[in-house]
């Protein structure tokens, strides 16, 4: 049966007949399938290509290799919601912290991934729910993070956070971010919040600038169901790892618990996550 490589590119990629002759030229007889629909749809740039629906790419896939930067793998990671198909993230963009792998690289690195000889991280994702008078508003499994955050110019808002119907905080402030290990080193990073080692069970709550100096960041278990509700009349967002989201209004609960299945990431041997943030976030220098 032939190796079947779901491909994953950048929106409006120029390269797309180059990505396939390069795949090919690594494993001449494989499929490569791609979305039918929609911004990362690849079938009308090259015949290499079969254009096919979300669950066919979930349950046919063997592999999926990702181009682009970390933005193009959290899509690739938004496909694989059912079964756990190994990721190979090849970086085109300008950071790729999850996109590890140069594309010069895949010669050597395509038939050990295929060949499940490459080391991995199960990454945690999260199952995010917005909920509005008892009925499910939005529903998705997130890689990276759920952001509450002000939808525009407004007075501080007010948000409660329970923790398996335990109050844990009451924040005043511009909005929280309920992050993965994974997501740590993005929004919530960048917010003050504490990085989270890949391989960690945990989840990192941080304020986004909060009006109290005793407001911290908090790190909390995966085992119970954190809820966030809006205490004020004010402009609210919900962005699920920056690809969907709605209006979250005062009433309605975000409801979050850690999902069943993982992202596996495959990496490239011999380059620690430690390593990958000192060269790429600067982390540690003086």
């Amino acid at each position: 049966m032939a190796t079947t490589i779901g491909v994953v590119c950048k929106p409006h990629t120029t390269d797309a007949v180059g990505i396939a002759e390069l795949l090919l030229s690594i494993v001449p007889h494989a499929r490569l399938l791609v979305e039918r629909e929609g911004p990362h749809a690849l079938e009308n740039h090259n015949t290499a290509y079969i254009g096919v629906d979300r669950t066919e790419f979930e349950q046919a896939s063997d592999l999926v290799v990702a181009f682009g930067g970390d933005g193009t793998l959290i899509h690739a990671a938004s496909l694989l919601t059912q079964r756990v198909v190994p990721v190979l993230g090849v970086n085109l963009g300008r950071v790729g912290f999850l996109a590890e792998v140069l594309r010069a690289e895949l010669n050597s690195l395509l038939p050990r991934a295929l060949a499940g000889e490459l080391p991995y991280t199960d990454r945690l994702r999260l199952d995010a729910k917005i909920i509005r008078n008892g009925a499910v508003r939005l529903q998705k499994r997130i890689l990276n993070d759920a952001v509450v955050a002000q939808l525009a110019l407004s007075r501080v808002a007010l948000y409660r956070v329970n923790l398996n119907d335990e109050l844990v905080t009451v924040l005043r402030g511009d909005g929280v971010i309920i992050a993965t290990p994974t997501g740590s080193t993005a929004y919530s990073m960048a917010a003050g919040g504490s990085i989270l080692a890949p391989d960690i069970a945990a989840i990192a709550l941080t304020p986004i600038c909060p009006h109290a100096l005793s407001q911290r960041p908090l790190v909390l278990p995966i085992d119970g169901i954190i809820k966030v509700f809006l205490d004020s009349d004010s402009k609210v967002f919900v962005t699920l790892d920056g690809q969907f989201g709605q209006e979250f209004q005062s009433g309605d609960i975000l409801e979050i618990t850690a999902a069943p299945i993982p992202l596996r990431l495959l990496h490239m041997p011999g380059r620690s996550y430690f390593e990958i943030l000192r060269k790429k976030l600067s982390w540690g220098e003086s």
